[in-house]
């Protein structure tokens, strides 16, 4: 089991300043984007999501309008970033929700400080590196990844490469969660994924069966691209889940 503390990153570099846009009003939800990426990768769904929420998407080190730091990429100190970001723009504790490499900083936020972290919507990834799908970690980032980098990176698009050697290093070791770890988090936890995800189905069960308050939304005829595929969809299981009002259903057995 790991164990985690209130400062997480003792001996890596300092918390950097993370780029961040604001969208509407209501209950704060703080959205982390996928790796390589960055907060425009959610747009689709922040739009079905007008009129719930704040929505605050931040930009992690070295990706869209935040710069790039010395040294390598690790979850921990992207999670010490988010946290430092949310003790100082948003009122807390939030709704917070990871897409892929951002589900998995969200889930460190959430083990680390979970003073801060409301609820927690993990998508399209894994608390372990090996429940990936075999290969899909293995093929080299599309070329419009590296234009889309460019197009806002403060370090131009030249520094591309340099951040997916980080995140090609980061993915080989990490993370490294275990379902021990999981079994702590007490805040409610929807797992969502699509059923033909870069994620195995058993490894997202496993995680929903650890969780003290789960809930697993599997959605059909969806890949990787959840979020900008079915954007309206996904957005429809956020707020039920949210739902202050929602019930354990006719016949419970795990919640029972």
């Amino acid at each position: 089991m790991t164990h985690y503390s209130a400062f997480m990153v003792s001996g890596e570099q300092q918390p950097s300043d993370l780029w961040f846009a604001r969208r509407g009003s209501g209950d704060p939800f703080v959205l982390l984007h996928p790796g390589g990426a960055d907060s425009r990768a959610l747009d689709p769904l922040i739009a079905e999501l007008n009129g719930t929420y704040a929505c605050f998407t931040p930009d992690q080190r070295g990706h869209g309008h935040t710069r790039d730091v010395p040294g390598p990429l690790s979850y921990e100190a992207m999670a010490a970033d988010t946290v430092a970001f949310l003790e100082r723009s948003v009122d807390t504790p939030v709704h917070l929700l990871g897409y892929s490499d951002g589900a998995i900083v969200a889930l460190h936020v959430a083990l680390a400080r979970p003073d801060l972290v409301r609820s927690l919507v993990f998508a399209a990834a894994v608390f372990h590196r090996v429940g990936w799908v075999p290969g899909v970690l293995d093929g080299e980032m599309p070329d419009f990844m590296g234009d889309s980098y460019g197009e806002v990176s403060p370090d131009g698009r030249e520094h591309w490469p340099v951040v997916v050697a980080k995140l090609d290093a980061l993915h080989a070791v990490s993370p490294a969660l275990t379902v021990d770890d999981l079994a702590v988090l007490t805040m409610p936890t929807l797992v969502i994924l699509g059923d033909d995800d870069e994620v195995r189905l058993e490894h997202a069960v496993a995680m929903y069966r650890a969780l003290p308050d789960g809930e697993l939304a599997v959605v059909p005829r969806a890949t990787h691209g959840l979020a900008v595929e079915k954007p309206a969809l996904f957005a429809h299981l956020i707020r039920d889940f949210h739902d202050a009002e929602k019930t354990n259903g006719f016949a419970p057995i795990r919640r029972s």
